[in-house]
């Protein structure tokens, strides 16, 4: 770090003070203990759940005041005695979901200059990821999760991705990846425009999906279906789309949603079904293949905010406009810390 940078102690954060009141604010710098390191904050994303935790709901008991920030890519500025696989300097990202502990949700997260990780959480982002792309490795995760859940994908399959958000967008550059003929469905066009800048093979409205799944397939269907919307229309819909003996992946999430489905098609089709949620166990190979895959997923990142803007990214993901996809807080590269 240069040697007239001065030393800090005090950091600006984005902190959720009570339901539905966002702030920035001044803190001291956290202290860490043996077995955690203080990281400085380089990218942060901004996901639809940090809404939901904004608004009072979430999946696990929390409480205010805390600091969001799930999706993140930092660098090393302090290391505790006990942790041994990572130094000052290295570039750094974190899983959220460590046993019952929720990082950013249950436990202040990345939204900060500095923040706290357990050494055992972090992996190194490669060398091969911007700072950008390794904000984004926690929404692939959770798309690559998803599909080694469901069995994998190769060239012989025909994909179809219900709804492209963040995470849609995701599984299609997976999937793509992985040499499956992809379609993706989305009402939105220009999320439908990034589908295909990200190698899927069509991308169309709702509407149109039936003719051009039945001339893909002749009248087969699709070999898998990843809904990914979390609406419960939808989710009724991909046993329609699937194939006998085709598989389906749910990854949105709707919690006490109804909608009338065609159940008798799980049984008939011979369905393979299988839900997830998160990314648990998968971050290593998650970072291996973005690495050597060369995805780039930074189309994604449609909405740029420093922190002093903070409060607009929440705003951005609460209320996104037309093909908002996803919203990120940028950070200066102010590294310089008071020594213990």
């Amino acid at each position: 770090m240069p040697a007239d940078e001065p030393k800090r102690t005090n950091m600006r954060a984005l902190r959720f003070a009570a339901r539905d009141l966002p702030e920035l604010v001044d803190l001291p710098v956290p202290d860490i203990a043996d077995d955690e390191v203080l990281i400085a904050a380089r990218a942060v994303g901004v996901c639809h759940s940090d809404i939901d935790l904004l608004e009072g709901r979430y999946i696990i008991p929390f409480a205010y005041p805390i600091i969001p920030g799930h999706e993140w890519s930092g660098e090393v500025v302090r290391v505790g005695e006990k942790v041994t696989d990572f130094a000052v300097g290295d570039r750094v990202v974190g899983e959220c979901v460590i046993g019952t502990e929720h990082f950013g949700f249950s436990i202040s997260g990345a939204a900060a200059e500095f923040f706290v990780a357990k050494g055992a959480w972090l992996h190194h982002l490669p060398d091969e990821l911007s700072w950008t792309m390794g904000a984004l490795v926690e929404p692939f995760s959770v798309a690559y999760y998803a599909l080694t859940r469901a069995g994998g994908l190769d060239a012989s399959d025909t994909l179809v991705v219900l709804g492209a958000g963040p995470v849609g967008l995701a599984v299609t550059a997976a999937a793509v990846a992985m040499g499956a003929r992809t379609l993706v469905v989305e009402p939105d066009e220009r999320r439908r425009g990034l589908a295909l800048q990200l190698g899927a093979a069509y991308a169309v409205h709702p509407d149109e999906v039936d003719v051009l799944l039945d001339e893909l397939t002749h009248g087969r269907g699709a070999d898998i279906v990843v809904e990914v919307s979390g609406r419960p229309t939808v989710m009724a819909r991909a046993l329609e789309l699937v194939a006998f003996q085709g598989r389906i992946a749910y990854i949105g999430i709707d919690v006490g949603g109804e909608s009338a489905a065609k159940l008798g098609l799980i049984q008939s089709k011979e369905l393979r079904i299988t839900g997830s949620i998160g990314s648990p166990g998968v971050w290593p190979q998650t970072l291996r293949f973005l690495a050597r895959s060369g995805i780039d997923m930074t189309p994604l990142v449609t909405q740029q905010f420093v922190l002093n803007d903070a409060l607009s990214a929440i705003e951005a993901a609460h209320h996104p406009g037309p093909g908002d996809v996803k919203a990120h807080i940028r950070f200066a590269a102010t590294l310089s810390v008071v020594e213990d």
